[in-house]
């Protein structure tokens, strides 16, 4: 594909053109960033290039260099034949504003729960400056760690995974922001490693994959950590565990706040007792619940 495609292009608008081809040709899934073809090849040609991602139009017609085709033809043909998502080719990937280093060790980041931390979750802590301890379980890349630090000053911040794999790319994206001080990093097993410590906030997005959609995946998510996806048969598995433990790691007017995929019916179902308040994101009122400590069933 590369050696007769870069005889025949020679501007980014010529790149993006036959990116968007391929891509639509291949039929690729686009769920870790980018929405359709046509964004996620202009993401990937504009860092491929060191241009500006938010500045696509002054650059349509510039001529490439016959090396620079090359590397964007290279990327091309890597997403399309490997099926890798682009956040792994790039070793980036974006929440908001912030952005973080990934690659096959994690998950790429995707979760309501950011746009949730921008408005330092209002109105149910309604003084931030009195966080001072918060947990991330289930970190990965460390991404939501990040960005509770950013969204509660005084908040020292766990950030919990069991994979060692993905807490060194945590590591890394810790580091990045200088937040080492505040940010600490645990390797557990849900609540395994935290026996006696209590949090002002959790909030966790666990594996929530249930064992049909499993089976059903797009090729690009079989490049994530199956553990951070699979959670047994109804995708509730890690879901359980937290709502049964969290209530002694939680300070008496703690919160806990969880994401759960489509899994809303069920898990309503499976505790119809409880009061979840299901929080308002831009994909609805059905991805993420919080519960206050006081509404968590005691062991």
């Amino acid at each position: 594909m590369i050696a007769q495609a870069q005889a025949q292009l020679h501007t980014i608008r010529d790149l993006l053109r036959f990116a968007v081809s391929q891509f639509n040709k291949a039929g690729l899934h686009f769920g870790h960033g980018s929405a359709t073809a046509y964004d996620e090849a202009a993401y990937l040609i504009l860092k491929t290039l060191y241009l500006p991602l938010d500045q696509l139009e002054p650059f349509l017609d510039a001529r490439v260099t016959d090396s620079e085709c090359k590397q964007v033809l290279e990327i091309i043909e890597r997403r399309v034949k490997d099926r890798i998502p682009a956040a792994y080719l790039t070793h980036e990937a974006w929440l908001g504003d912030f952005s973080f280093y990934v690659d096959e060790r994690v998950i790429i980041p995707r979760s309501f729960i950011a746009e949730l931390l921008q408005t330092q979750l209002a109105p149910w802590i309604a003084e931030p400056e009195h966080v001072t301890a918060a947990l991330d379980l289930c970190t990965g890349s460390g991404c939501l760690a990040i960005l509770m630090a950013h969204a509660f000053e005084n908040a020292h911040i766990d950030a919990a995974d069991i994979s060692p794999r993905a807490l060194a790319v945590a590591q890394k994206n810790v580091q990045d922001y200088g937040l080492e001080h505040r940010i600490g990093l645990v390797e557990s097993d849900l609540f395994s490693a935290l026996q006696g410590k209590r949090y002002d906030l959790i909030i966790s997005n666990p594996p929530y994959v249930n064992a049909e959609s499993m089976q059903c995946l797009p090729q690009e998510y079989r490049h994530e950590p199956e553990n951070a996806l699979a959670s047994g048969e109804d995708g509730l598995d890690a879901t359980r565990q937290i709502l049964q433990q969290a209530v002694r790691h939680l300070t008496d007017d703690g919160i806990l706040i969880v994401e759960i995929g489509h899994n809303r019916a069920e898990l309503e179902q499976a505790y119809p007792n409880l009061r979840f308040t299901w929080l308002e994101t831009s994909g609805g009122d059905e991805f993420v619940f919080l519960l206050q400590r006081e509404e968590l069933p005691n062991e």
